[in-house]
């Protein structure tokens, strides 16, 4: 009789199990951000990029100049074997071709969480002094905070539009575990 219910056990455990994978595989786990970066600017080329992942990683890299009237991609995601997504921020110094010099430096964040039963897909884009990190501190600035060098939205929102002094920046983010994002840099 015992050894009837232990075998009774072992296939309910085993149903379990198998309702529990099935399931697991009926998610999706694998989280990534694409992102387009479009200088439609004249003057100024995008340089010297940087990048903070506060979770994940940069498997496309970031072009190293993004030209006038070129456009550039990269992506960023989660790490394997883990319940986290990819979030982080990166930047890219405004250069000035005729005068040869940093103007300022625009920054792009971005939060593409693990679990969307609790968070939420999210951008921000802003133009920054060019001796703003791309780190920690930028990231939580614009992840939390308000202010005027940025604006942010939910990825279900629809456009991000900010204007600095020397450039607007149009951004969208779709809303999707794996989502594509589009920056528009445009000169004033």
């Amino acid at each position: 009789m015992a050894a009837a219910a232990a075998v009774g056990a072992v296939g309910a455990v085993g149903a379990v199990v198998g309702i529990g994978q099935a399931i697991a595989g009926a998610l999706p786990t694998h989280r990534q951000c694409d992102i387009e970066v479009v200088n439609e600017c004249t003057t100024y080329t995008l340089c010297n990029p940087k990048t903070y992942t506060s979770s994940g990683n940069c498997t496309t890299p970031l072009q190293p100049t993004i030209a006038p009237l070129k456009s550039g991609n990269a992506a960023f995601q989660k790490t394997p074997d883990t319940a986290k997504g990819t979030v982080g921020v990166f930047t890219y110094d405004l250069l000035n071709m005729c005068r040869n010099q940093t103007a300022e430096k625009i920054a792009v964040m971005f939060s593409v969480p693990y679990d969307f039963n609790l968070y939420s897909n999210w951008y921000a884009v802003g133009v920054f002094n060019k001796s703003k990190k791309c780190d920690y501190d930028l990231y939580c600035e614009m992840y939390y905070n308000k202010d005027i060098t940025f604006v942010r939205g939910k990825a279900s929102g629809g456009v991000l539009t900010f204007e600095g002094k020397q450039v607007t920046i149009m951004a969208t983010m779709s809303d999707a575990h794996q989502p594509v994002m589009k920056v528009h840099v445009m000169q004033i």
